[in-house]
């Protein structure tokens, strides 16, 4: 449907197959954009695009939804240009479904100098003043998130309505709720506070979100989902499932739309993604769908998927694709190591996509000479590898046979290596 059209229904969750003795299933979450089918993996396209591809490109490779990021994107282009273009989709071209996380994540995060990776090991991350030793560029305060912009050290803030504002002009089919980011060095005590702070930022979103979604009810309605956070505490993770769950209820008997799903977010340490994700699934209704936000190893998918995640998005296929990395069922290797400078064969003979017409002597060649379509071939064959895996699970939960694909996925990944 055109953004300019008659009011359309908010997005929505079936729930399909489930999975014997777990909390898997599959399922489908229809949008305005079109249906995404789960078990699924979204590709993040950051600032409006998937790095070095084209949007046709990563739909080709079957991908049904892409999430691109608020706050980038609202430092540039800016949501405004956004909202001209008639939305997300319309900006970059992708037909389908969209998701935006809320910009959270980047604010406290690239603010504190953890960037990419939420190891957390600092010296103080309780401390409001200083990170890694340096001045920190963001400041949390139970009102919202002052911070400088990483590209040219202007002064912003977000608040739960900026976030809602901003999210609204990008016009994904579904946004999240503004939500602080911790670490797992920060205290109990400060986890505590931080846990209120988000249940009182999700009240916000939800009123800033309902004004708009009646104001601009001439665009595609979009669906809100909640964020858990709580680290790798038990109770602070089942307290804020419950937590946003009756948040959601008040919030529909109120006549407001609540909450359409949840996202599964914060540090989580792989030993303990399992165990966490199914305290939160819990308390979750089981008819609202979830993500996980920032998981893609292949195992770690498997585990999220049989403890009720629906879907998933990271940029570690497409990030470590620029660097040489290839997935493969049988293990993960480096196209730039010598022994494929000659190797003729497919990235992965068992993956049929847009690459499989190239050798990876070839691939070989391209990051050597540092040539950008290198870059761009890899990026389109891990997208593809991921999506793949992940409709994999789903047509075998679908068929009965999930626990022998999986276990024979995980022992080829894992039992043998290229490299």
């Amino acid at each position: 449907m055109s953004s300019t059209g008659t009011e359309v229904a908010d997005p929505a969750y079936t729930v399909g197959t489930t999975l014997p003795g777990t909390r898997g299933r599959t399922g489908v979450i229809t949008t305005p954009h079109g249906p995404i089918q789960t078990p699924a993996f979204v590709p993040v396209g950051t600032k409006a695009t998937v790095k070095t591809v084209l949007p046709e490109s990563v739909a080709a490779l079957g991908a049904q939804a892409v999430l691109a990021n608020a706050y980038h994107l609202y430092l540039q282009p800016g949501p405004e240009i956004i909202d001209q273009a008639g939305g997300l989709g319309a900006f970059m071209n992708w037909p389908g479904p969209t998701y935006t996380d809320s910009g959270g994540f980047q604010v406290m995060s690239l603010g504190a100098g953890f960037k990419k990776v939420i190891a957390m090991e600092v010296g103080n991350p309780d401390d409001e003043l200083t990170a890694n030793g340096k001045e920190r560029l963001s400041r949390v305060d139970d009102d919202g998130v002052t911070f400088k912009s990483h590209l040219d050290g202007s002064a912003h803030r977000f608040t739960p309505e900026v976030s809602m504002q901003i999210q609204h002009q990008l016009g994904a089919d579904i946004i999240f709720a503004f939500d602080e980011l911790t670490t797992l060095m920060n205290t109990r005590a400060y986890q505590e506070n931080s846990l209120e702070r988000t249940r009182l930022w999700a009240i916000r979103c939800l009123a800033e979100h309902n004004r708009l979604s009646t104001e601009r009810a001439h665009r595609p309605q979009q669906s809100l989902w909640g964020v858990i956070q709580g680290a790798q505490y038990e109770d602070l993770r089942r307290k804020a499932s419950r937590d946003l769950v009756a948040l959601s209820e008040a919030d529909r008997e109120a006549g407001g739309k609540g909450f359409g799903g949840y996202g599964i977010g914060g540090a989580l340490e792989k030993h303990n993604l399992g165990t966490i994700v199914g305290w939160v699934n819990d308390e979750l209704p089981e008819d609202e769908p979830k993500h996980l936000l920032g998981i893609s190893e292949p195992d770690d998918i498997f585990t999220a998927i049989e403890n009720g995640v629906d879907t998933f998005d990271c940029v570690s296929p497409t990030r470590v694709a620029r660097n040489g990395a290839i997935y493969s069922f049988d293990g993960r290797y480096n196209i730039t190591n010598a022994k494929y400078r000659n190797d003729f064969g497919q990235l992965d003979p068992e993956i049929d996509n847009y690459t499989s017409q190239y050798s990876r002597a070839y691939l070989h060649h391209l990051f050597k000479a540092k040539e950008g379509l290198g870059p761009t071939l890899a990026t389109l064959h891990n997208v593809s590898f991921i999506v793949t895996l992940v409709d994999r699970a789903r047509q075998a939960i679908e068929n009965g046979t999930y626990v022998e694909y999986r276990d024979e996925f995980l022992r080829r990944y894992y039992g043998s290596t290229r490299d």
